[in-house]
């Protein structure tokens, strides 16, 4: 089976060809993705009327191109797969429109598939003998959010992010010192040569013993040392602040992984979502996983940021498991939401 999928839940127009194989994970014929970065770097985030915008420009091109590379047309493909949300609705509009219109020429099932769910098939999709149960991280500039999978398809939300996600406050934090977009990437290259125990920074607590994220206490701490210290980004010390703020951060979302760990006993751990690129979070990641006899899977970076490769291959899983795909001019977006009720009910 081949199925060409669609990403445009946020700033990136993506389209992926995959094949379904036997007992294996899915291959991956091509994976176009075509970033907006330079189109909203000037305002420092994405503007949504803008990235809507440009997806309409791109989407053509982009399924073009990934039919191109995988050396198909549209009518060799068996189905159709496309993200539904959470995301920018206006961006999520033009993926679903154009998927729907793709189904209803060729006559073929469209597989509606959600975002978040798919950074997390990302990981099986090039580590598919990850042992189950499994505890999936996903940390994004819009998600932060704790699952338990003790089957695949299966999720269980254990903790999300109360406020700022983690991306978001790392761009946030960039956007304040004027060091451009999109902020994480920028934050870690400057990072790098600096002291991460430079600057004090506590870690916050769920007063209920959630699992529960929040990074707008670290943000606003983040402020105060900027605004004390007069830091900017010419300052001598800003490598040493950077590299604090960046491993706050980390130590956040991996405290959190092992206390969910401590409670569910996992067979294994995944760090998926734009987020896990960092290279600070994945070594912190990989020694946790190490030190406590846990097997771990990570994207590479070009699945971890969002792309149709991933929507593709859960769609396929889904349509392997016999899930019911219903008509596709009835598939609807739903927009930015906490997408981890979807699973939770």
């Amino acid at each position: 089976m081949k199925i060409l999928a669609i990403e445009t839940s946020c700033d990136e127009t993506s389209a992926a060809v995959l094949s379904s194989a036997p007992e294996a994970a899915p291959s991956v014929l091509s994976n176009i993705v075509l970033s907006q970065d330079e189109i909203h770097a000037p305002y420092g985030g994405v503007v949504p009327e803008l990235a809507s915008r440009q997806h309409l420009k791109s989407i053509a091109p982009v399924v073009a191109e990934s039919l191109a590379q995988a050396g198909c047309g549209a009518r060799d493909v068996d189905a159709f797969a496309v993200t539904q949300g959470p995301g920018l609705i206006g961006s999520l509009l033009v993926g679903v429109s154009f998927a729907k219109g793709l189904a209803y020429v060729f006559g073929k099932p469209l597989v509606g598939v959600d975002h978040v769910q798919a950074h997390i098939e990302a990981a099986f999709l090039e580590h598919p003998a990850t042992p189950l149960p499994a505890l999936a991280l996903i940390v994004s500039g819009g998600h932060t959010s704790l699952f338990l999978l003790r089957e695949r398809l299966r999720l269980e939300l254990l903790g999300r992010t109360r406020d700022d996600a983690a991306g978001e406050a790392l761009d946030k934090i960039a956007k304040f010192l004027d060091l451009g977009y999109p902020g994480g990437p920028i934050i870690q290259r400057l990072a790098e040569p600096g002291d991460p125990k430079a600057f004090a920074f506590v870690l916050p607590r769920m007063s209920d013993r959630s699992l529960d994220f929040s990074f707008s206490g670290l943000k606003t701490a983040a402020i105060r040392h900027i605004r004390e210290s007069g830091l900017d980004k010419n300052h001598p010390r800003l490598p040493d602040f950077l590299a604090s703020f960046e491993a706050a951060v980390t130590r956040s979302l991996v405290g959190n992984l092992l206390r969910a760990a401590e409670r569910v006993d996992p067979k294994s751990l995944i760090l998926c979502g734009g987020v896990a690129r960092n290279k600070r979070l994945r070594t912190r990641f990989e020694e946790t996983a190490r030190s406590h006899g846990l097997a771990w899977a990570v994207p590479s970076g070009k699945l971890c940021t969002d792309n149709a490769a991933m929507v593709g291959a859960l769609a396929l899983s889904k349509l392997e498991a016999g899930e019911p795909v219903p008509p596709a001019l009835e598939l609807d977006a739903y927009p930015r939401r906490p997408a981890a009720e979807r699973f939770s009910r």
